[in-house]
């Protein structure tokens, strides 16, 4: 079928297919129109299209419907001061060491110095300030609040793997948070401690109705944009800890091939 794709005051016909999903139909605008997927938002009366979806899972999409697309303009990114330096104690376990750094310095940066004048290797270095990690390697220091007299925490990861340490038979476990649908059901945002990673979404569905957290229903679980399948675990899914599951009332319908 044809949908129409209205896009900053122009529209355009493009064929899609019942079974084609809504990321399918970014990437063939990406085609036509150089529009990175990631920069797409497509929404029809207002609500947006999500990706994991097909275009029959929308049951009122047919060939008279307009579907709208936005671009996403990313906000840029405020550069630090130039030509300003601080002072920090980088502390590990049994010592410390003082370093000067520029405010334009990254994660990445000041993993390299460290490995530099302490010869700590930057793998197996996780760096953390007032508690929280400093996880994203080529973010500024002063994004997460570094100024003059921080103090670093270093932490030396095993050269083992973690997987490689846990015994065979254990399973992690998880502490997801479950969101409901405002719109579908009372918004609510649940926290799910003591799950484990091997259970299947069957199995989650079936612990939220036993501990009345959800009504008798019929409900998608969806985790990053997509529909997850009854039948698969949350491991099987990429579920992590710390992850949301978002809830909604309804089924999906398989179409016909």
């Amino acid at each position: 079928m044809k949908v129409t794709i209205s896009v900053e005051g122009s529209e355009f016909s493009l064929d899609v297919e019942p079974q084609e999903s809504v990321l399918r139909i970014k990437q063939k605008i990406e085609h036509i129109l150089r529009i990175p997927v990631a920069s797409q938002a497509l929404s029809i009366w207002g609500w947006e299209l999500i990706d994991g979806l097909d275009m029959e899972d929308y049951s009122t999409i047919d060939e008279s419907t307009k579907i709208v697309l936005t671009i996403r303009k990313p906000a840029p990114i405020p550069l630090p001061p130039a030509n300003s330096k601080n002072r920090i104690t980088v502390k590990f376990s049994a010592r410390k060491i003082v370093l000067e750094v520029d405010q334009t310095e990254t994660v990445r940066s000041l993993k390299e110095k460290i490995h530099i004048v302490d010869g700590t290797p930057i793998k197996r270095m996780a760096l953390f300030f007032a508690g929280r990690e400093l996880d994203e390697e080529f973010r500024y220091l002063t994004a997460y609040g570094i100024s003059d007299n921080a103090e670093i925490v270093v932490f030396l990861k095993s050269a083992v793997s973690a997987a490689d340490q846990l015994p065979v038979s254990r399973t992690p476990l998880l502490n997801v948070m479950v969101q409901t649908a405002s719109c579908l059901l009372n918004s609510a945002m649940i926290p799910l401690d003591m799950i484990r990673d091997s259970s299947t979404v069957s199995e989650l569905r079936q612990f939220l109705l036993k501990e009345k957290i959800l009504p008798p229903d019929d409900y998608i679980f969806i985790h990053k944009q997509r529909i997850m399948r009854e039948s698969c675990s949350l491991r099987w899914h990429g579920v992590e800890n710390g992850d949301f599951l978002y809830v909604f009332k309804g089924t999906v319908s398989q179409g016909k091939v």
